[in-house]
């Protein structure tokens, strides 16, 4: 659930945003549950409420039908999991490192993601439209962050120059492919191909692509 952030004045009450926010996280914490334990196509609105303890119509003031709700599960979980992987403000070491090691531990943080797993292997047509037709809030949200990050590179001199959202794109894609088709090319059974030895590779990729 989303914590109740309080400015300089300690408010004691949270106020309407704040509320929001929280009821939000709660429903699609619902969500979430529901799509683990039976997958997006098995899950309904009604369950949904059910476990959230609300009425139907709570949900569908909302979200008009699942997949739209699932839409906002998704952007909410992505984005989380991929900020929480990027490293924390300046720590001294140039942006490229930094970058580098986020966008990696992003890929790799997303792969681990349980909601992801059910997804990929039990509803994967939900992420199609976001590889082949359109961008999604989450991958908007990506492009913002790396847009900045690019920038800031670029400033201390540890980024190449490029268009900034030419770069930002392109990594991206670069990132999406290792996140989503990662596992048609791993073979655990050889060392050289393992998931680990393909995100060291996703390493050396971003590092040359970004070195001046």
């Amino acid at each position: 659930m989303t914590p109740i952030r309080h400015n300089h004045f300690d408010r004691t009450e949270p106020d309407r945003s704040d509320r929001n926010r929280s009821d939000t996280d709660l429903l699609l914490d619902a969500a979430r549950d529901c799509v683990l334990a039976v997958g997006v196509r098995r899950t309904t609105l009604t369950d949904v409420a059910r476990r959230a303890g609300v009425s139907r119509m709570t949900l569908y003031r909302r979200w008009p039908d699942v997949r739209s709700l699932v839409g906002d599960l998704m952007t909410r979980e992505w984005i989380a999991a991929a900020a929480g992987a990027m490293p924390a403000g300046a720590d001294g070491r140039p942006v490229r490192t930094r970058l580098v090691d986020g966008l990696v531990a992003a890929a790799t943080a997303l792969r681990s993601h349980p909601l992801f797993h059910k997804i990929l292997d039990v509803d994967p047509e939900l992420l199609l439209p976001y590889v082949l037709d359109r961008r999604g809030a989450s991958q908007e949200a990506f492009l913002g962050l790396l847009v900045t990050a690019i920038g800031a590179g670029h400033e201390d001199g540890s980024v190449r120059r490029a268009p900034v959202d030419l770069q930002a794109r392109s990594l991206l894609l670069i990132v999406q492919s290792f996140t989503l088709s990662l596992r048609t090319m791993a073979d655990e059974t050889d060392p050289d191909l393992s998931e680990a030895a393909f995100l060291g590779e996703l390493r050396t990729l971003l590092e040359r692509t970004l070195t001046p």
